[in-house]
């Protein structure tokens, strides 16, 4: 696919791209260079991930499904009585959409997501499948505070929080975010957080380099997002993907590795690389249930329920918020 290049313009101040530019800059600035895996999910990025969702060495998204099909009913015995579901990166909804079938009292269901395209489309099917429910889509950053519809009323609030996102936060952001849900969803609130467990490294590795090379092309995108949409001079040819699984941290590291000493040029600025430099992409955190639920409870959030499959390879947590959480901050942007 060949690579629009167009010249960078200033973006009005406050507008997203804006956001982005300055994200990107003060990333490429930094030693070491890192980017926010937050802004891998354009359109062209989301449609790479759902690619990922279904790749032999991807266990995650399948391993996770067939958790909540297996336990959705004990699920639902959770959730009140015309409860509004607030999904916090909403991608697909497919694994929502499990949810939503068991658990009819759901009258409401908030997707938000930072990708307003692919939101949109993903809203639109939605609504079609389940015309009875009350679909108010955000279009949001959620590692931020943002505003739920009006509209939710007085509902009890459920959140979401499937695939394992958490893990792509630092452990003090992760206890953030928790902070942050807890406030938003209110004392007593449910909270369905999927997890990402400790396991064989090989596992964990063969996860993220796929034979098929659908999760470079993700990490790779990003590069190509940065030229559509800042202009940028990135040759995404001259990067590589790499990843691989740090033990001490115990997580996934994703990196883009520089092939070449070069200077790239992003927003009129430009950037030396050496051979072999590496911009940080993102971190996948894996946890034990017993250090997840010691996290949680830091947060606010009590353990209702917790639901693991056969090989022990990942974990969906029913928190229940213990009151409100006062005083939580802006949650910082996941990455290195």
């Amino acid at each position: 696919m060949s690579i629009v290049v167009r010249k960078p313009r200033v973006p009005a101040v406050g507008d997203a791209e804006r956001v982005f530019a300055d994200d990107v800059l003060g990333g490429l600035g930094a030693d070491p260079k890192r980017l926010s895996p937050k802004y891998f999910y354009d359109h062209a990025g989301s449609e790479l991930f759902q690619r990922i969702t279904a790749l032999p060495e991807y266990y995650l998204t399948r391993t996770e499904a067939g958790i909540l099909e297996a336990n959705a009913g004990a699920i639902a015995k959770l959730i009140p009585r015309d409860a509004a579901m607030v999904e916090f990166g909403a991608g697909s909804s497919a694994k929502t959409r499990i949810l939503l079938r068991a658990a009819p009292q759901v009258s409401a269901y908030v997707p938000v997501d930072i990708s307003g395209e692919f939101l949109a489309a993903e809203t639109a099917r939605l609504q079609l499948e389940m015309p009875d429910l009350r679909v108010l889509p955000v279009e949001a950053d959620f590692t931020k505070p943002f505003v739920l519809p009006a509209a939710l009323g007085a509902r009890p609030r459920v959140g979401f929080f499937p695939g394992s996102t958490i893990g792509n936060f630092e452990p003090h952001e992760a206890n953030t975010l928790l902070r942050h849900a807890a406030t938003m969803l209110g004392p007593g609130a449910l909270f369905i957080v999927g997890v990402d467990l400790v396991k064989d490294p090989d596992v964990l590795t063969a996860a993220y380099n796929d034979a098929a090379g659908v999760t470079a092309a993700f990490n790779l995108n990003l590069l190509k997002r940065i030229n559509h949409e800042l202009g940028g001079e990135l040759d995404p040819a001259t990067f590589r993907h790499r990843a691989f699984y740090n033990q001490e941290q115990r997580r996934i590291e994703m990196h883009l590795v520089s092939l070449a000493r070069q200077k790239v040029r992003v927003c009129g600025k430009s950037f030396d690389f050496r051979r072999g430099e590496t911009i940080h992409t993102e971190n996948s955190y894996k946890y034990t249930i017993d250090l997840f639920r010691s996290h949680a409870a830091g947060a606010g959030w009590g353990n209702a329920a917790t639901f693991v499959d056969a090989q022990n390879y990942f974990s969906v947590h029913a928190l229940r918020a213990k009151g409100v959480v006062k005083d939580a901050r802006s949650i910082a942007a996941p990455g290195v």
